[in-house]
């Protein structure tokens, strides 16, 4: 997969992009994420990409040219068009899945508001969709960019040693939250680690962490219940939860 980052501020990428499991990966060259300054696209004398909003208003808006001519660049290296995608608090919501679906892509292409955001006759043109990370306003794209680029290139083929990694984890692909983990020491400062987990029996272990994944799921993000994927066994211990049935 090829990600390309749209913004006025490159360098904030790179050290991030450079690090960890995506750096590894794409020195590896197992993802491609490429950053576009769209400064370099202004035909202003001064480089100056952004001008006051019409009809008054406090801020600066970042201008539609340079952001469309940086974009058009992107496309004629590819040679089609990628799916683009703009950081915006009015987008929907980022979800797991919608990371998921997005790892199918071949091309994806992010561009990153800044100051008071951008011309909107720009996202009219190019933008396939709008998305956000949270109900809350940051100072630009930029950051939303990285929280996008990190969990959709986790998902990419070979980005982690196994696909069990992102299958069973925070968000799991049945639409549940995960269910809590233990290392070593067995006792740290009177907490012990939950009996099942060092017993060798695997099927108990399984049960364990499906109802404490429901449990959790319960607790801090019902919602996510009404859209996850659950057995009878599931529905039968939720209906215990919600009985005070079981000691939680």
């Amino acid at each position: 997969m090829r990600i390309d980052i749209l913004t006025l501020f490159p360098e904030m990428f790179e050290p991030v992009i450079a690090t960890s499991i995506i750096g590894r990966a794409r020195a590896a060259g197992k993802i491609d994420i490429r950053c576009h300054h769209i400064r370099d696209y202004t035909l202003d004398k001064f480089s100056r990409t952004d001008d006051v909003p019409y009809g008054g208003g406090k801020g600066m808006l970042m201008q539609a040219d340079p952001i469309y001519n940086c974009y058009k660049a992107v496309e004629m290296q590819l040679k089609e068009k990628p799916h683009t995608i703009y950081m915006s608090p009015k987008g929907r919501l980022l979800t797991q899945q919608r990371a998921t679906e997005l790892s199918r892509l071949q091309n994806i292409c992010i561009v990153c508001g800044h100051y008071e955001g951008v011309d909107e006759r720009v996202i009219e043109e190019i933008v396939d969709e709008e998305l956000s990370i949270g109900d809350y306003v940051l100072t630009g794209g930029e950051l939303p960019a990285l929280v996008l680029a990190d969990s959709v290139s986790r998902l990419c083929d070979g980005v982690l040693p196994d696909e069990i990694c992102w299958q069973d984890e925070s968000h799991g692909s049945d639409g549940l939250l995960e269910y809590p983990h233990y290392t070593r020491p067995n006792l740290w400062r009177g907490r012990s680690v939950p009996e099942v987990l060092t017993s060798g029996h695997h099927a108990n272990i399984n049960r364990w962490r499906r109802e404490k994944s429901l449990y959790k799921t319960w607790l801090i993000r019902p919602d996510l219940l009404k859209s996850a994927s659950l057995d009878e066994n599931d529905m039968e211990y939720l209906k215990k939860l919600e009985d005070d049935e079981i000691p939680v």
